[in-house]
């Protein structure tokens, strides 16, 4: 049994490694070219690209029906089944083709009543991000992680690499980062095509309408999710930009940073225990397994939490512009915020591993509905602070909720009492000294948050150096 549980979860920090070395690095690049972005562009142009990625956001699900995710999700199934895998990836593609000329079809006629100078980078952008998005999961269901992370890292340096270039020489504003946008993708969506060689499993009479519709039943469900998700990270932005300006959505928008890195950071790791949960849902150790990881990855997360909001007050002046100032405020909110998105996300893995994509969509679409309804009741009475605590109150909600139903469905989850009541106390003193702006409380804050961190996290840390030393090890 201990040979077993050490090999799984080798696999997933194996992975998750690979992973972490196409995402990480791009993501501190692109954060700490956040002063050449809030010095360069106004408020409200950082506001209007902000806007247009978050409506981009909002295409995607609509227009590919969620089918990238189910295509991932099978193809792990039939590794090194290549008749199978055949019929799934052109099934796939010969779908999302027909798919994106729909919507180009009506994006066109429609585009007459839209009064937008960058409506047609709303066009080409979603195309893009499709293609990029469907061609990375490919890789993924394949079981190449290494492509997977070289192709979101080329994403991401050709997008910081083109912004640089638009923003600095050619001075095209906002333009500049939409362009940037639309080449990196298009661009990533190209390299992962031919690093795979995609064009080996593609063949139109190897599309299945049958298994079509197995894809859809799938992926379907995971359209209003994925609303619902967009609805988290968008109405917020949608209502602030319609009731308070775009000025201040782009102060929302430069606070959103700081958890935005945290919660990829997150998400590397969740793209390799979407595929080990998948694999091992069914062993006969499986809450043992699963309440290992999971606890482990709460702990870690929820300190680098903690660590982010001790660090934030010695940093925030040298990374944000002075006239983002006001972000200042909405960060702890935020970052306690993406605590709960991290239980999320551990807890939305095991309803992926069973297929269970209904259960997803159905509690994302109430917690939406309460973010909405927090957001109106009190933005007009507390300001931009009603968006980060709307988003506070929703990721609560959905946790709750999913904690209880796979409890009572799937398996039987267990958390360290101490560890919470410890959290909620550590977080209290954080919060406190970083609003009091004291920097000898400051500094205390930060050593405090520090040493319970490494006094937490000290097995985890442990056992991460031991296969990174058996590693190096094998290497020499």
């Amino acid at each position: 049994m201990k040979t077993k549980k050490m090999s799984r979860e080798g696999v997933l920090l194996k992975n998750t490694l690979i992973i972490t070395v196409g995402k990480v690095s791009t993501q501190m690049i692109s954060f700490f070219l956040l002063p050449l972005y809030t010095t360069i562009l106004s408020t409200e142009e950082f506001g209007i690209v902000d806007l247009l990625n978050t409506l981009v956001a909002l295409m995607l699900p609509i227009v590919t029906f969620q089918i990238e995710q189910a295509v991932f999700r099978y193809l792990i199934d039939i590794r090194g089944d290549d008749k199978r895998t055949k019929v799934i990836i052109t099934t796939t593609l010969f779908t999302i083709l027909m798919q994106c000329i729909i919507y180009l079809i009506i994006f066109t006629a429609i585009s007459g009543w839209i009064n937008n100078q960058y409506k047609f980078f709303l066009a080409s952008n979603v195309i893009a991000c499709i293609f990029s998005s469907i061609m990375l999961q490919i890789a993924r269901g394949l079981g190449d992680n290494k492509t997977y992370a070289v192709g979101s890292f080329i994403t991401a340096i050709t997008t910081i690499i083109f912004n640089i270039i638009f923003l600095v020489i050619f001075k095209y504003g906002a333009y500049g980062m939409l362009i940037a946008s639309l080449l990196g993708n298009i661009i990533c969506a190209l390299y992962v095509f031919i690093k795979d060689k995609i064009n080996r499993y593609i063949s139109l009479k190897k599309f299945d309408k049958n298994l079509l519709k197995k894809l859809w039943k799938y992926s379907i469900p995971l359209i209003p999710n994925a609303l619902s998700w967009w609805i988290f990270n968008a109405s917020d932005r949608v209502i602030v930009s319609g009731i308070l300006g775009l000025s201040v959505n782009g102060i929302l928008a430069a606070a959103h940073k700081f958890p935005g890195v945290y919660i990829t950071i997150y998400n590397i790791f969740n793209m390799s225990w979407t595929e080990t949960a998948s694999i091992h849902i069914n062993d006969e150790d499986k809450d043992i397994f699963f309440n290992n990881i999971i606890n482990t990855i709460l702990k870690l997360f929820t300190t680098i939490s903690f660590c982010i909001i001790a660090v934030m007050p010695f940093i925030f002046n040298i990374i944000i512009n002075d006239k983002f100032i006001d972000a200042y405020n909405q960060i702890p909110i935020l970052m306690i915020a993406s605590i709960f998105n991290v239980l999320i996300g551990l807890f939305s893995v095991i309803y992926i591993a069973k297929k269970d994509t209904k259960a997803i969509a159905k509690t994302t679409v109430i917690a939406a509905i309460i973010n909405i309804i927090v957001n109106l009741g009190l933005i007009k009475f507390i300001g931009l602070y009603a968006a980060s605590i709307s988003t506070l109150v929703a990721y609560l909600a959905i946790s709750i909720h999913r904690y209880i139903d796979i409890n009572r469905n799937y398996i039987n989850l267990k958390f360290d009492k101490k560890f919470i009541i410890l959290s909620m106390v550590i977080c209290t003193f954080t919060c406190l000294t970083y609003y009091l702006k004291n920097s000898i409380l400051n500094i205390v804050s930060v050593i405090v948050v520090i040493i319970y961190a490494l006094v937490i996290n000290y097995k985890s840390i442990n056992f991460i150096k031991d296969i990174i030393l058996k590693k190096i090890r094998g290497i020499k």
